[in-house]
């Protein structure tokens, strides 16, 4: 289980990081502001769980990145609008971002990195010199280079964040990100991530597409 006062103190640290020693307003009101909206009901994948493992990812990248207070600060905001039947949601967390972080105390500049690697999000497809958009990305897709079991609990999250959509539709919608996913050059763009993280990914996509191929329709 994620800890939130963990959390709380991780925020702080990449705030405090990012916004040098100028300082600013104390990191717990907007600390809380994101758990708040991480935990809130609709959310089944994109949890403090998920937020958690994406920051432990980026511990594990951290050497790839440029500036890696700024990219934590991209996790924190990357999800934190998010309502499952919308498709703006990344857009609306940058704007989220860009509010929040000048309020706090963060440099304009670094502000907006944080809210360009958010919507950097929609796409996964950071550019060769986006050592930061590299990092963020490859620790967003981690989950899918997760063991069998955690790959598992990861799609039935997905699923039930989506529990509106009918199962036909459901199966078409997730094959054809599977297939998409499937034909990118790499899933990983970090030395790291292609090295340890590529062919793990790529098994466990390519065995949920044939899962899915397997299901019987939905009878009429």
């Amino acid at each position: 289980m994620a800890d939130p006062d963990t959390l709380r103190t991780r925020f702080a640290r990449a705030l405090e990081g990012a916004r040098g020693p100028a300082g600013g307003p104390d990191p717990a009101p907007y600390a809380d502001n994101l758990l708040t909206r991480w935990q809130e009901p609709q959310r089944r994948y994109h949890t403090v769980e998920h937020l958690t493992a994406v920051l432990d990812h980026i511990d594990v990248l951290e050497r790839h990145a440029h500036d890696p207070d700024v990219v934590r600060l991209a996790a924190w905001f990357h999800d934190a609008v998010y309502l499952p039947d919308r498709s703006e949601n990344e857009e609306r967390s940058a704007r989220l971002a860009e509010r929040a972080l000048v309020e706090a105390g963060v440099p304009a500049a670094k502000t907006a990195e944080v809210a360009r690697l958010v919507r950097l999000t929609v796409t996964h497809d950071p550019a060769d010199d986006d050592p930061d958009g590299q990092v963020l990305c490859d620790a967003d897709l981690a989950i899918l280079a997760s063991p069998p079991s955690a790959y598992a609990a990861y799609t039935t999250a997905v699923r039930e964040e989506y529990h509106f959509v009918p199962n036909d539709a459901f199966r078409t919608g997730r094959a054809t990100i599977l297939r998409q996913l499937l034909t990118l050059p790499r899933l990983f763009r970090t030395p790291y991530g292609a090295a340890k993280w590529e062919a793990t990914a790529r098994y466990n996509l390519t065995a949920e597409l044939e899962m899915l191929s397997l299901s019987p329709p939905t009878p009429s």
